[in-house]
């Protein structure tokens, strides 16, 4: 099924690459954004959509978001799109996020964060990027060689709300942290759809037990948690592979 968009995506640039996937920049309106699309996706075998988010502050070309979006194209046939959260990437820098996400960051380092710097942070960066990945859901599902049905994977407060709010989302997979207001908490219980949720056990500046209640908050009846030994960034490639196969199996 395709949309009419609000917008449509302009691509400004385009190679293949030595996988077969297709790798190309877009704009959609003021939001920046890569698409990788398999070889195998045509209008009449148009591929599901993975939508792979980043944690705020970080570009859209991160370079382990780029191996596990190839990893998905090149191996699952799925296309997959990320873009750059608001005041990050390759977009303008706004004065009120960048000092939420200062005061974020030190409060992590120093031991000292608050609900209130938690919620000064998450709460309008949820609120500004969701509309905008459904802006691009939209877009993307426009394209003749896209189709549904979609996953979601990525950053932790966006995924719930996109999951709880987004019909179009029919499974997702979401890194686990303490991160998370107590609004978007409350969110996570009208979640429905399939879920994985991956959490490191050594995470820094993370207390195990909150993410954990969290997981058990998630209302669907279809949920699997992954826990590995070590810090923030040191999840096992297998867990790409896992993660393949569990959208394999909820979009194919």
């Amino acid at each position: 099924m395709h949309f009419t968009p609000r917008f449509t995506p302009h691509f400004t640039s385009a190679r293949r690459l030595d996988d077969g996937v297709l790798d190309r920049d877009f704009t959609l309106g003021e939001i920046p954004g890569v698409l990788w699309t398999p070889a195998s996706a045509t209008p009449s075998a148009p591929a599901p959509l993975i939508l792979v988010g980043h944690p705020g502050g970080l570009h859209k070309r991160l370079p382990r978001l780029v191996a596990r979006a190839r990893h998905y194209a090149a191996r699952y046939g799925f296309a997959v799109a990320a873009i750059d959260a608001p005041g990050c990437g390759d977009r303008p820098r706004d004065t009120a996020g960048d000092q939420a996400r200062a005061d974020f960051r030190r409060a992590i380092q120093a031991g000292e964060l608050t609900d209130e710097i938690v919620h000064a942070f998450i709460v309008p960066l949820v609120d500004q990027a969701v509309p905008e990945w459904q802006a691009t859901l939209e877009a993307l599902l426009s394209l003749p060689e896209i189709g549904g049905p979609v996953g979601y994977d990525g950053m932790l407060p966006i995924g719930i709300r996109l999951a709880a709010t987004e019909p179009r989302i029919a499974a997702a997979a979401l890194f686990g942290q303490t991160f998370v207001p107590d609004a978007l908490r409350e969110e996570a219980r009208k979640v429905g759809i399939p879920l994985r949720f991956l959490m490191q056990w050594d995470d820094e500046g993370m207390e195990r037990q909150p993410v954990l209640d969290l997981f058990d908050a998630f209302g669907t009846k279809e949920k699997t948690l992954h826990a590995n030994m070590g810090g923030h960034t040191g999840a096992p490639w297998f867990e790409v592979e896992e993660g393949a196969r569990f959208f394999a199996r909820h979009l194919k």
